[in-house]
């Protein structure tokens, strides 16, 4: 997941939220009153779990890392344990060097740029563990996050010359991968072998296993395609699915059935999704699906679509899979949803935790719609034990 260009303005400074290791939990997005006579958009919280502060991607495009480990995040806190700021640049190193593997071993026949998927988080803290942000903010002294790009346009120069190269990656006598890590070291910096976490050393994976403490085979992710069948898994057929992965497709209605019975079981969702939508507003913090298509509204209409609740388009699973053969769902964001709230109509809410910074309506959060999320989810992935059992079982797990 990448956001688009056009989003690339929405970037803001690189900051960080880090004391002593530990983050000071976010106060939350609700208004504090709410008027069921209001013409303008009043939210009521319905659940709303606990959070680290909103951080900011800047002009990059690391979302999948940000929001994923964000929702990592706040799993620990439900566990008990400390509400830490993990390093999502620790996660997005070791994701581009595994990444520049595959490509070698595709002969260079792999989408290469900085989009990822909430999996890769995943997988990362299983095999490299963690590191808390404050040991490694993951930029060195002068470099900012829209410099990744380059970085990413260096390493392929590299590795397209080893490919050209036709030899076995693996007995290649110029040693790419080392260079591919000293690159990786000119705008991210060394990985410490070992860090101080208040008064400890550790290292990254001992860290993973004392102080995060989750187990990655509890994370499960979903797609929902047509073209495939359902309760079986399936290949994301994404270009930042550089994994290959093959996630459990379901139907449509069961992405929200299974996201509203994780957040009313005290759990979050890392949620991949398309923000291309006329319809998704970072300014106003509100992202729905009018009924009536932006192409037939007014200027008038245009202008007042997030002033107030209006009416949404039914979703079908049809609509939803043109929109996919189409490209007009594409895989170009990762977002973190943290709670549930309903508007002055009754109308049910995602609360949803981004990574653009706090320049928005809502101090960083936006207000999805269901439709929404039926529409435009691409995947998301959940814990185990956020699952409808009658769905586990569907899965053959318990």
């Amino acid at each position: 997941m990448r956001h688009k260009s056009s989003l690339l303005f929405l970037g803001c400074l690189w900051s960080f939220f880090v004391a002593q290791g530990q983050a000071e939990l976010t106060p939350g997005v609700i208004a504090t009153h709410h008027d069921e006579t209001a013409d303008t958009f009043q939210f009521a919280p319905v659940i709303q779990a606990k959070a680290t502060p909103v951080e900011d991607q800047g002009q990059s495009g690391t979302c999948w890392s940000f929001s994923t480990n964000s929702f990592l995040e706040s799993e620990m806190i439900r566990l008990g344990g400390p509400a830490v700021l993990l390093s999502p640049l620790y996660t997005v190193r070791c994701a581009y060097m595994q990444k520049a593997v595959n490509y070698v071993r595709m002969h260079g026949a792999l989408s290469w740029g900085q989009g990822g998927e909430p999996h890769d988080v995943i997988n990362m803290y299983a095999r490299y563990g963690a590191i808390p942000e404050s040991a490694y903010p993951g930029l060195r002294e002068g470099i900012q996050l829209k410099d990744l790009d380059a970085m990413m346009q260096a390493i392929k120069a590299k590795l397209d010359s080893v490919v050209q190269g036709g030899a076995d990656p693996d007995t290649r006598p110029n040693g790419w991968k080392a260079a591919v890590a000293a690159i990786l070291d000119a705008y991210m910096g060394s990985v410490p072998d070992s860090f101080r976490y208040e008064g400890k050393m550790y290292t990254p994976r001992q860290f993973a296993r004392q102080v995060v403490q989750l187990d990655p085979s509890d994370y499960i992710e979903f797609i929902s395609q047509t073209n495939t069948p359902y309760w079986e898994k399936a290949m994301m057929m994404v270009p930042d699915n550089w994994s290959f992965q093959h996630d459990w497709n379901i139907p449509m209605t069961d992405i929200t059935r299974i996201i509203d019975y994780s957040l009313q079981n005290g759990y979050t969702v890392a949620w991949g999704t398309d923000v291309s939508e006329q319809s998704f507003s970072w300014k106003n913090g509100i992202a729905y699906i009018p009924r009536q298509p932006y192409a037939e509204m007014s200027s008038t209409q245009k202008t007042t679509m997030f002033e107030r609740p209006q009416p949404e388009q039914v979703i079908t699973p049809e609509l939803r899979q043109h929109a996919f053969d189409n490209y007009q769902t594409t895989d170009d964001h990762g977002m973190h949803i943290i709670g549930i709230a309903r508007d002055q109509k009754g109308n049910p809410w995602y609360i949803v935790k981004n990574s653009w910074g706090r320049h928005n309506a809502y101090q960083g959060y936006l207000y999805v719609s269901k439709a929404f999320v039926q529409y435009k989810t691409t995947s998301f992935l959940v814990n185990r034990k956020g699952i409808p059992s009658e769905i586990l079982a569907k899965l053959g797990k318990s």
